[in-house]
């Protein structure tokens, strides 16, 4: 039975119904992860479902400097093989308004610093990301929103992930809403990737808070936004609980077994060092 990862914020962890619960420390090649991966069993289910808290438990790191390989490869050596992620969002778009549940499907990616994938260091990976979500979790999880709350639930829809910490400027919000892109964000990379690349399939509800700076009477503010992400909570407690509980024992999909051809170095060309550091991402295919 697959496990089930979530990362976002610790009140959705609160409010699933779980028993026997443990943390767990992962050490990783890529630093320490956020927080330890708390583990517990789904609602006497026998699935269990691990947390992560994406910027720990005081909220200390920005955008930019989160652990996001170190956090992706402990959901994998935890042996998660799905993730739901929430991200508060700001919507580009005048009908996806402040509390608006959005499922994404794509991903421009904005950012500048972060490091992007697992591999590197004598193996490379090319790996398609042409639908940077896995779709049949995108239909799940709206299907699952919408069973569950009240809210309007939008599926689909582009994600455009900003470096931060700071919001737009007014010609960057204008710039995306030219291109016709939906949700403005920080943290949807390379979260995304990095599941990917663990073959883990992952997909994410974003709660809109506010609408960026492209309305004329429109300034973001950091009080705005936790408001907002407050108020979005309940629904998007409900609309996880419901994606856990129904999420099919035996769900499969291509992302996990998107490592498969993707694998450019000869295996005896990679370095011992960095076989052992990918080891628990590609050992079945070297």
């Amino acid at each position: 039975m697959s496990t089930i990862g979530f990362i976002g914020g610790s009140g959705i962890y609160e409010a699933l119904p779980l028993s026997d619960v443990r943390e767990v420390t992962y050490e990783t090649p890529y630093g320490e992860p956020s927080d330890a991966v708390t583990i517990g069993e789904f609602a006497d289910t026998g699935r269990e479902v691990a947390f992560l808290p994406r910027h720990g438990s005081d909220h200390g790191a920005s955008p930019t400097d989160l652990p996001y390989r170190a956090n992706m490869y402990a959901l994998k050596l935890a042996g998660v093989t799905h993730v739901f992620a929430s991200n508060a969002v700001g919507s580009l778009r005048e009908d996806l308004s402040p509390g608006t549940l959005v499922v994404p499907d794509q991903i421009y990616d904005r950012t500048k610093r972060r490091p992007l994938s697992f591999y590197g260091d004598g193996i490379v990976v090319h790996q398609p990301f042409a639908e940077p979500y896995s779709p049949s979790l995108v239909d799940h999880l709206t299907t699952a929103a919408r069973s569950a709350t009240d809210a309007d639930v939008v599926r689909g829809g582009t994600y455009v992930c900003i470096e931060g910490p700071q919001y737009s400027t007014r010609a960057e919000s204008a710039f995306y809403r030219d291109h016709g892109w939906d949700l403005v964000g920080m943290t949807a990379i390379p979260e995304a990737k990095l599941a990917r690349e663990a073959e883990i399939a992952y997909a994410t509800i974003a709660g809109v808070t506010d609408y960026d700076v492209w309305k004329t009477d429109s300034e973001v503010t950091l009080h705005e936004v936790l408001e907002n992400a407050e108020a979005n909570q309940a629904a998007i407690e409900a609309a996880v609980e419901e994606a856990v509980r129904t999420l099919p024992a035996d769900h499969e999909c291509a992302a996990h077994t998107a490592l498969k051809g993707t694998i450019n170095t000869p295996t005896e060309a990679i370095p011992e060092a960095t076989r052992d550091r990918v080891e628990p991402l590609v050992g079945t295919y070297l």
